[in-house]
């Protein structure tokens, strides 16, 4: 966990992400919460980390996403030494797929 990030508000931040439950709710917090070039953001960046999980190359993450290769590379990095967070949300929505 980075020790940077944690706090009593980013605990309060999250608490109240946790208490969603629909897709409609998400969407009703975050439009009031971020920006819409922020929802895009994030959006971009999670749409990178599933396709680096499919094994897409850069060239077809790129196309596909609009990410520069500098995201992707970040991305890319976060799967493979970050806090393993990609990688619990790629691996819940592979297995309510299934």
């Amino acid at each position: 966990m980075n020790k940077k990030i944690k706090s009593e508000l980013t605990d309060r931040l999250f608490q109240c992400i946790l208490t969603l439950e629909t897709i409609d709710e998400c969407y009703q917090l975050f439009e009031d919460l971020c920006t819409v070039n922020e929802i895009q953001a994030i959006t971009q960046r999670m749409e990178v980390a599933i396709m680096l999980d499919e094994k897409r190359t850069y060239v077809e993450i790129a196309e596909k996403t609009g990410a520069s290769t500098a995201t992707i590379s970040r991305v890319n990095r976060c799967l493979h030494y970050g806090s393993d967070g990609y990688r619990l949300v790629i691996d819940r929505i592979k297995k309510q797929n299934n």
